[in-house]
């Protein structure tokens, strides 16, 4: 089977900055690999708050998470500056499939990269929702 190469900065739309932690670190010295799924998952809500779409606290729906993935090809770890890019490979009509590429510090190359499913849903029933139009039109901007 072969592997495809790791995806380079360019091949994203948008950026989000994340700080690795000390406690990132496992016992050989490298980010444990839970970490990596963290991250994921943080870059896209950031962006998503950033992009004042999702209201964490307050807002009418909530994506959850229903499938993930990763591919490790190098090692990062504390005190890394970590540059997540995200693009949307797939805008259903209430699922997102998200792609993340882990930038460490300045590099081109990712050290890993992954995807995120979010099925969003109505807050209080949580039901899936059909995204909204606004949703849609900035989501669009960064769809593959």
């Amino acid at each position: 089977m072969t592997r495809s190469p790791p995806p380079q900065r360019s091949d994203f739309k948008a950026f989000s900055c994340l700080q690795t932690r000390w406690a990132d670190n496992d016992m050989y010295g490298h980010m444990n690999n839970v970490v990596h799924y963290q991250l994921f998952d943080t870059a896209i809500n950031k962006w998503l708050i950033d992009a004042e779409l999702l209201d964490p606290l307050g807002g009418a729906i909530a994506g959850l998470v229903v499938e993930t993935g990763c591919r490790y090809h190098a090692e990062a770890m504390f005190p890394d500056q970590i540059t997540a890019g995200i693009s949307v490979a797939r805008l259903g009509g209430s699922s997102v499939t998200y792609e993340i590429g882990l930038f460490r510090n300045d590099e081109q190359t990712a050290f890993a990269d992954g995807r995120f499913v979010h099925v969003y849903v109505d807050r209080a029933n949580r039901r899936s929702v059909q995204l909204p139009d606004e949703w849609r039109a900035t989501l669009g901007k960064i769809t593959q």
